[in-house]
């Protein structure tokens, strides 16, 4: 009978793990290009969620693993990786890109392949155009334009002049400003669109300069704005107040002498719950966060293990399934993560930032 009864514990535990599964999905960031210091941050989120998932059991009883892929801030390149993770690692579930630009080609085209796709970092009202089985964690910019918009006015502006990338990230946000700023008695006297990738953009702060405003307003990925920040100072035009939507994205690459004082807003990326994913963060990099996008890209990667394992498979319709059951009210290191009927992230909530000695403080 003992020996019986060992044979069946046995054969029961063969047949447990022949049904346990490695699963694999896949990760386009920006880790060259002028968006790499946010890109590495991302990195830095999905590592350490990674690491959480195994260590407490992993996916249907098997190790999660992510394949990431360097869009080098290109869409030619991210399309190029996104292709590779579909055809040929054939990942049921991809995360990706930064820049909404890149986003939403790489979108379109991951739900015509019918993957689930996990968007940590764009934020174009555009993207609401993607079908299929698109989610987005974080809030778009019609809500952070219109913050930005009220939080200028309270700190005392009436003129501004206005400088955005000139992508659907760019015009999005400048757009969504433009109309609360204005709908609030300010004056945009100025508003300009830059040409991406340019190794001077002395040209188009001269122009802003001519609309005397008493508020710069600007947005712009991390070596971008390290080139706009550094010629601003040069130029004399820091004597003028300068507010930065997304301030930790338009501040990391910079010298902290151009950059002192600058204020502005930024994702809210500590939810009531992050406090142990910070002090995690810190203790394995050694560091304050790069930016604020690394939370983000965390609770995707955290929001795809749950929607596996509830769905009990890694077929992408049975995990768009379960994640959209999720959604419905997940609490995520970066706060509460709730989807409206388009997969959107009803919530978004900002912090009132500067700089001050070379660091981002609350404002």
């Amino acid at each position: 009978m003992k020996r019986l009864l060992t044979y069946a514990i046995l054969v029961a535990g063969l047949a447990g793990s022949a049904h346990a599964k490695d699963v694999t999905i896949g990760a386009i960031i920006p880790l060259s290009g002028a968006s790499a210091t946010q890109g590495e941050d991302q990195r830095r989120g999905m590592e350490l969620a990674l690491e959480k998932i195994n260590v407490n059991g992993g996916v249907l009883g098997g190790k999660l693993s992510i394949i990431t892929e360097d869009s080098a801030g290109r869409a030619p390149t991210a399309l190029d990786a996104a292709k590779k993770l579909v055809t040929v690692d054939n990942v049921p579930v991809l995360i990706g890109e930064f820049s909404s630009g890149i986003t939403i080609p790489v979108g379109e085209y991951i739900a015509q392949q019918k993957k689930v796709h996990l968007n940590v970092a764009s934020t174009s009202i555009d993207v609401r155009k993607i079908k299929g089985d698109f989610y987005s964690v974080i809030g778009l910019d019609d809500v952070s334009g219109a913050f930005s918009a009220q939080d200028a006015i309270d700190r005392g502006a009436k003129k501004v002049a206005v400088i955005a990338p000139n992508n659907a990230y760019g015009q999005g946000i400048a757009d969504a400003f433009a109309k609360k700023f204005k709908e609030l008695g300010g004056e945009v006297a100025a508003s300009i669109m830059y040409t991406e990738g340019q190794t001077s953009y002395r040209r188009e702060l001269q122009q802003l300069e001519k609309s005397a405003p008493d508020m710069y307003v600007y947005t712009a990925y991390g070596k971008e704005s390290a080139t706009i920040n550094r010629e601003a100072f040069e130029l004399g035009l820091t004597d003028t107040p300068w507010y930065a939507m997304y301030i930790t994205m338009c501040t990391a690459d910079s010298d902290p002498k151009y950059i002192e004082g600058q204020i502005g807003m930024d994702l809210n990326y500590v939810g009531p719950s992050g406090a142990d994913y910070q002090a995690a963060y810190k203790k394995q990099y050694n560091g304050d966060f790069l930016s604020t996008f690394n939370g983000f890209a965390y609770d995707a990667v955290m929001m795809a293990a749950a929607a596996i394992n509830k769905a009990q498979s890694d077929d992408p319709a049975a995990i768009a399934a379960a994640l959209a059951e999720i959604g419905k009210k997940y609490d995520g290191v970066t706060g509460e993560i709730a989807f409206d009927d388009e997969h959107q992230r009803v919530t978004q909530p900002y912090l009132k930032l500067k700089i001050a000695s070379g660091k981002v403080a609350s404002n």
